[in-house]
């Protein structure tokens, strides 16, 4: 690689000012019990950037974190998610609104990145929440907008009534077995920046023959050469945790550099949709 990566790198996000840190945390069934204190691990570990979603229920307690931990809020990275429609323009952007308050109540409270979660709602929910979140961003409580399991006949869907496009970001499963090559592509080609969610495959793969080849190669869990991985192939990935060592050595990823022949080894692995444990995007 022609630079060396670094756990403070960002990545420019289109036509905004903002940029988004290259690793993220991720707090999927991270129960509100146990959130804060995870998210303080992953601060503590050098994380700067938090992914949460309406879907998690854990939006306060990831903003409950942040003031804890006595960073400052403009030196963290927040993103959240609507999944479901409000059932009107208006009624979509006071759900959205109402997450930003969860996160970050103060008076010029803001998320740094509002994602719709899915796609599956249908054309006009799909519509409907992408102008809240265009109403969100107009007003600065959101800094970017973005989607998340959508494919390319859904972005380009989207030319039909966004004044915000590309969107600046899609959220899609990426790992060895599901590299979405046709989605990931298409991002790369209009600036979109692509997440990885999934990154770690849930553990499911620990045990694969190539992986383990690669890590033992290097010294490292395998989790860590699959975070690496997605640094690699320019994606942001977002590990998720709750046990404290993992955390750390999740974001413990850059003192190594996979070369070209362990890239290639792991991209040999590649399942397409079958490979997904969540969903592939469908690009039609």
């Amino acid at each position: 690689m022609s630079r060396k990566l670094a756990i403070t790198d960002l990545l420019p996000l289109p036509n905004c000012s903002t940029k988004i840190p290259r690793l993220g945390f991720g707090v999927y069934q991270s129960p509100p019990s146990q959130c804060v204190q995870s998210c303080l691990n992953a601060l503590k570990s050098g994380y700067r950037h938090i992914d949460t979603a309406q879907f998690y229920a854990n939006e306060a307690e990831v903003g409950k974190a942040v003031r804890d931990s006595g960073i400052k809020r403009s030196d963290v990275f927040l993103t959240t998610k609507i999944l479901s429609a409000g059932g009107s323009m208006q009624k979509s952007y006071e759900k959205c609104l109402a997450s930003v308050e969860k996160i970050d109540s103060g008076k010029d409270g803001y998320v740094d990145l509002f994602l719709i979660h899915s796609p599956h709602s249908g054309k006009e929910k799909r519509k409907e929440m992408w102008l809240a979140l265009e109403k969100l961003y107009e007003e600065g409580k959101a800094k970017s907008i973005g989607v998340s399991n959508y494919g390319v006949g859904h972005i380009e869907e989207m030319k039909g009534y966004a004044k915000v496009w590309p969107p600046q970001v899609n959220q899609i499963e990426l790992h060895p077995w599901c590299q979405q090559k046709t989605i990931d592509q298409y991002c790369q080609k209009h600036g979109i920046v692509v997440e990885a969610y999934c990154p770690l495959v849930r553990n499911y793969k620990a045990s694969d023959p190539t992986l383990v080849e690669i890590s033992k190669k290097h010294g490292k869990t395998t989790a860590q050469v699959l975070v690496r991985y997605c640094l690699q192939k320019n994606w942001v990935p977002l590990p998720k945790s709750d046990n404290p060592e993992r955390i750390a050595q999740n974001a413990d990823v850059y003192g190594f550099e996979l070369a070209e022949e362990d890239m290639s080894k792991l991209d040999s692995l590649d399942q397409g949709a079958s490979g997904a444990l969540v969903e592939a995007v469908q690009n039609n």
